[in-house]
């Protein structure tokens, strides 16, 4: 069981990587505007940090299966999406500058409350 939240905590850094990766490839290509297939494609072809935001997504995908067959969906779920939300928000506003709103913040306090009682 243990090493379950291990595997779940490597799911949920490598989800939250995952969309870092990609909101970062994005921005470095210049943002994507869905007027022309051929650049949303050359875009995603040619874009490592998009390639390798795609493989955090399927090394997720390889770990929290793995979880899933050890842990209940109703514990594993809230957690990976919960926390994963918490990373991402701060790597939104410490390495990508984004805004953070007051609203944001309490949000966050309420579910890192809800977490620790699901997990409980």
């Amino acid at each position: 069981m243990k090493s379950s939240y291990l595997v779940l905590a490597f799911a949920i850094i490598s989800n939250a990587l995952a969309n870092i990766l990609i909101k970062t490839g994005i921005n470095r290509a210049g943002g994507l505007k869905l007027t022309h297939l051929s650049d949303i494609v050359h875009h995603f072809l040619l874009n490592w940090v998009i390639w390798l935001g795609i493989l955090f997504f399927g090394l997720t995908l390889l770990a929290y299966a793995n979880v899933l067959s050890n842990l209940n969906l109703s514990v594993a779920y809230p957690i990976m999406t919960s926390l994963g939300l918490i990373i991402v928000t701060l790597v939104s506003v410490f390495f990508l500058h984004e805004r953070l709103m007051m609203m944001q913040i309490a949000g966050m306090l309420f579910i890192i409350l809800g977490v620790w009682m699901v997990a409980r």
